[in-house]
């Protein structure tokens, strides 16, 4: 299962839409960032006239077994409880994407719990729960390839040409950490945050776990051996959603510090598909930034988020909408006439 992302750059097309978005009722640059989504949209649509069409959102969790280890303020039950309260209706993710016209999708990609068959719940559990990293690899390589095709599938049937990502995982922030560190070599210190809400006792104890576990898998490297030894099974379906969403030109949108933990294995497999990736905001969690910073991208918003679910896609959105309507609907120096600058 190798992707093939193709990159997104057209010389002809940067210069034509840079003269599309210049010539816009408005001072050079004047609209700032908004300038640089739809120059990205337009380069990953190929057209000077990109169009949003029925945006998404899914919603991965998993259970870690690594949560043994006591690197969590919160027990693993509340995973299976917050996926009830998506599916409910009642959660964050859930305010947001309806407010923003977005369909959310909520996927059992590892939960211990049965949920029984629900129809709202895309059930493709690979196991109930990753083992613990601290003793041994989180998952085989057989089911780290399960958890990737299962993002492949999910994308597959998928309608319209935008989709963000959101997480549910006790413990994932963990897992985020350790595959962090070992794909760019980034201090386990500085990789680890408080996650639900750690003292700072607990954060020395989780970034002890993660250096102890990091010592015991040593050999480890490759980022699918990464990903299957520390990562979780939502956190491998989102690379293979992301890899796949990618292959089919699709604008991605990715959220925080877990979602971009994923994005992180993806873009060292195929470093094209950050061509695709709007990074909605910097997450509080403090590994972050510095994550962001290893991919060197820049997120738009900073709102001092740190929960997950994929709020920050969602919260991102309208943005990506302005972007493409000043592109498609705004008058021209020409159309309007209006005089433009004549002196410096």
């Amino acid at each position: 299962m190798m992707a093939s992302i193709s990159t997104t750059k057209n010389t002809d097309l940067d210069a034509a839409l840079t003269a599309a978005i210049n010539n816009k009722t408005k001072p050079l640059g004047s609209l700032g960032r908004l300038e640089q989504l739809a120059a990205q949209i337009g380069m990953i649509q190929q057209t000077v006239a990109p169009v949003l069409k029925s945006p998404a959102i899914i919603v991965f969790a998993g259970d870690h077994g690594v949560v043994a280890e006591g690197i969590s303020a919160f027990p693993q039950d509340v995973t299976w409880q917050m996926v009830e309260n998506f599916l409910a209706g009642g959660a964050a993710i859930n305010v947001f994407a309806r407010q923003n016209g977005i369909e959310l999708h909520i996927v059992d990609a590892g939960v211990n719990h049965d949920f029984g068959q629900r129809d709202v719940l895309h059930q493709r559990k690979v196991a109930p729960g990753t083992r613990n990293f601290a003793k041994e690899p989180a998952m085989s390589a057989a089911q780290c390839q399960v958890a990737l095709q299962h993002g492949r599938d999910l994308v597959s049937v998928l309608k319209g040409n935008v989709l963000g990502f959101g997480e549910m995982g006790i413990g994932n922030t963990t897992a985020a950490a350790a595959v962090m560190h070992k794909l760019t070599s980034v201090q386990v210190a500085d990789c680890v945050g408080a996650g639900t809400g750690l003292t700072t006792a607990g954060i020395l104890h989780k970034q002890k776990v993660i250096e102890a576990a990091v010592n015991l898998h040593s050999e480890v490297g490759a980022p699918l051996d990464v990903l299957a030894c520390f990562g979780g099974f939502e956190i491998a379906m989102m690379v293979g959603a992301m890899l796949a969403a990618a292959e089919r030109r699709m604008v991605l949108l990715i959220d925080g510090f877990i979602v971009t933990s994923a994005l992180l294995v993806a873009a060292r497999m195929e470093p094209a598909i950050l061509d695709y990736c709007v990074f909605s905001h910097q997450s509080d969690e403090s590994g972050h930034a510095r994550m962001l910073k290893e991919l060197d991208v820049n997120p738009v918003l900073q709102l001092d988020l740190r929960l997950g679910e994929g709020t920050g896609a969602a919260l991102v959105y309208p943005m990506v909408q302005a972007a493409v309507n000043f592109l498609n609907q705004m008058a021209t120096f020409g159309t309007a006439q209006v005089s433009e600058k004549s002196v410096d």
